[in-house]
């Protein structure tokens, strides 16, 4: 298998460097957007700056993987033997590769990340060093970089390999990091929650229903929503904190583990992918507040406004670039109506759903009033059982690592620069403005 993917994904990359030269040399003096002193000033807002080759996030459209929507792609990825739901190995066979995979390309991917999944002992090691209360996130970022005393890369690096060959130690690094990060995810959980109880790995399954099997869950319909869950959140174009800060860490020529780790501090962020976290937090305190009851549309409605007059944002709405429901949040909600219908914190969502919208564009300020992926993803995990939300970023992560990384082989495929935008004081700039 790993010659199968690996030498199809080489005969791929002559034409892509041919087609960049060309561009470059044909077209490189055209301007492509103009940058406002606004979006300098806000974060570099809607900046084109970057190419990421993977997905690409369209206000109206929602999210697009190699140009097929995720509502397309719900029902044209393979799907795991019995089951409904997509097969994460089939979406990163998509954004590496460009084109749709087969039932036997997913399976052989699966097949070479069992291979993989051999995890140091000096990783736990590293892991049990942690007190139990340290965040999830910090123990997954700490396992990602003592992965790296096994890097590919630098190794190939410091014995002289071309610069057109990066790409080859660089496939090797990300495969190898991939099939590790369900084994290190499913040791922090069983290690912070489950007093230190760890599961052998189940290799008859596949990666998403052997990660769920490693967290202790093997109820089918769970191993289905992991296969939707590391699907949906495996890539959101480059501009995002947690893969512009793998693209940039990357540019430096660091290696998989040192640019998926930077990556991963960024996700821990609470405008980030922590924001999942925070949902769950706020659901939980308005059924709190009314006394452990469903509040009814009307309570929910009291509870947003009190949220917002206390001067707080409504955890899982708006979105940097989305003007409309996230795809993601849908393909989610559909799996509810299937299998949750009777969940009083699904009813809940529903109610959510409903009342904020309105209120957000009635205060003038929100520019998306609709809810983001964050808005239903922690309700799902609860229902089965996992009621541990400080983890949740930890999937989250486990499933950003298919598009960070197949985007991190390319970059090193196309020889892609080190990135250096210039910046400015506030003097020089109101200088240019006279």
């Amino acid at each position: 298998m790993k010659n199968n993917l690996k030498n199809k994904f080489e005969s791929k990359i002559q034409p892509a460097r041919d087609e960049i030269k060309d561009l470059i040399l044909n077209h490189g003096d055209k301007v492509i957007g103009e940058i406002k002193l606004s979006q300098i000033y806000s974060g570099m807002r809607g900046m084109i700056s970057m190419v990421t080759e993977t997905s690409k996030l369209d206000p109206e459209e929602g999210i697009k993987f190699r140009g097929y929507s995720l509502d397309e792609l719900l029902h044209l990825l393979p799907t795991y033997k019995g089951g409904k739901q997509p097969m994460p190995e089939g979406i990163f066979y998509l954004m590496l590769m460009g084109d749709l995979p087969t039932i036997e390309d997913v399976e052989l991917i699966s097949e070479d990340w069992k291979k993989r999944s051999n995890v140091p002992d000096h990783v736990f090691a590293v892991l049990d060093s942690f007190p139990k209360n340290a965040h999830p996130m910090t123990q997954f970022s700490a396992a990602i970089l003592a992965l790296r005393g096994d890097s590919c890369f630098m190794k190939a690096y410091n014995e002289g390999v071309r610069k057109k060959d990066y790409w080859s130690s660089s496939y090797e690094d990300a495969m190898n990091l991939i099939a590790s990060l369900p084994i290190i995810a499913a040791y922090i959980y069983r290690r912070v929650y489950k007093e230190n109880k760890h599961i052998s790995p189940n290799l008859n399954l596949d990666w998403s229903g052997n990660f769920a099997h490693m967290l202790g869950f093997d109820d089918e319909e769970f191993h289905e929503l992991m296969r939707l869950y590391l699907t949906i959140h495996a890539d959101h174009e480059g501009g995002n904190v947690s893969a512009h800060s793998s693209h940039l860490v990357s540019s430096a020529l660091s290696d998989a583990y040192l640019s998926f780790s930077a990556g991963m501090n960024g996700l821990a962020g609470p405008l980030h992918g922590l924001a999942n976290q925070e949902v769950v937090k706020w659901l939980l305190q308005m059924k709190e507040f009314y006394k452990g009851e469903n509040p009814t549309k009307d309570q929910v409605s009291k509870y947003v406004e009190k949220t917002l007059s206390d001067g707080r944002v409504i955890p899982g709405f708006g979105h940097a670039v989305l003007r409309k429901t996230d795809p993601r949040y849908v393909a989610q909600r559909n799996f509810a109506l299937k299998y949750l219908k009777d969940y009083d914190l699904f009813d809940l969502v529903s109610k959510v759903y409903e009342v904020v919208p309105p209120i957000l564009n009635a205060t003038g300020k929100v520019k998306n009033p609709w809810p983001n992926v964050d808005a239903h993803s922690g309700v799902l995990l609860l229902k089965y059982g996992m009621k541990e939300y400080d983890f949740f970023t930890v999937l989250f992560g486990v499933s950003r690592s298919l598009g960070i990384l197949s985007q991190l082989i390319w970059n090193r495929a196309l020889g892609s620069p080190i990135e250096r935008p210039v910046s400015m004081p506030t003097n020089i700039i109101k200088k240019k403005l006279i």
